[in-house]
């Protein structure tokens, strides 16, 4: 299910050309700055308290909620280190390290008295990462783990909230958000802004399992559909192109099997 606007421009697009830097820097920063709007302020007039009366809406957005407790405690530890983010990046990690947190008190706000507290973490997954917060590469590969399961996890929950319109248009501007944040820190590590299961800039395969899917709504080939001669890209960077611009939807159990070992105590 396509639920969010395709913001890579594909023109010219070829597999083997240096597409990694097709964003600058600046440009995508603007961009994730716009995107914020998915912030309490902007939200207060759109999404009603009494839409997280609905059993299934509280779950998800509880979910939601422990996702972004994830992050926003990571990036507070992680630009809190003096010494861990290089100055040329340090703007980035704070405008994200803002949205994380602006993205919690929404969600608490929204969830009101059914919001769950902040579980403790385990920021090296018991030793799979150790140092996160002195190490830049290790962080690195963190934040992007990260922000690539959270926009397959939004994904993964937006079909529950397809009868609470408010609701949904406030998680797709959290996943809309986030996508730009994976996109951003993809570019930081000069890796292609989009995620594939061919570049995975070292981050455990499982976050991008599933990724490489060509078929949609379980019956759409969206290769068979595409032109070549329209790309002007042989049928295999055509496949390329379809494979990389959807990310596809992680299950719940999916999510939680993943972010697990940074979870030292599950929300009650």
């Amino acid at each position: 299910m396509n639920l969010f606007n395709i913001l890579s421009d594909l023109e010219g697009v070829n597999a083997e050309a240096s597409e990694r830097f097709l964003f600058s820097r600046r440009k995508l920063l603007r961009t994730t700055s716009v995107a914020a709007l998915a912030t309490p302020a902007f939200f207060a007039a759109t999404v009603n308290k009494a839409f997280a009366a609905d059993a299934d809406v509280v779950e998800v957005l509880n979910f939601a909620l422990m996702l972004e407790y994830l992050e926003a405690e990571f990036y507070k530890k992680g630009t809190m280190m003096s010494n861990l983010i290089p100055q040329s990046d340090k703007q980035v990690f704070m405008k994200i390290a803002e949205h994380e947190k602006q993205h919690v008190e929404f969600l608490k706000s929204q969830l009101g008295d059914k919001a769950k507290p902040m579980p403790e973490f385990d920021f090296t997954a018991k030793g799979m990462f150790p140092d996160p917060f002195t190490n830049y590469p290790i962080f690195l590969t963190l934040s992007q783990s990260f922000e690539d399961l959270g926009v397959r996890a939004y994904k993964g929950q937006a079909p529950k909230l397809k009868d609470d319109k408010a609701v949904l248009l406030a998680a797709l501007k959290i996943h809309s958000v986030e996508a730009r944040h994976a996109a951003e820190i993809r570019l930081v590590r000069q890796l292609r802004v989009w995620a594939s299961e061919q570049e995975t800039g070292g981050v455990p395969a499982v976050v991008y399992k599933g990724e490489n899917n060509i078929r949609h709504h379980d019956a759409i080939d969206l290769v068979s559909l595409s032109d070549s001669h329209l790309y002007q890209m042989s049928g295999s960077d055509v496949e390329m192109v379809v494979r990389e611009s959807f990310d596809e939807p992680l299950t719940k159990e999916e999510v939680l099997s993943i972010a697990g070992p940074f979870i030292k105590t599950m929300m009650p």
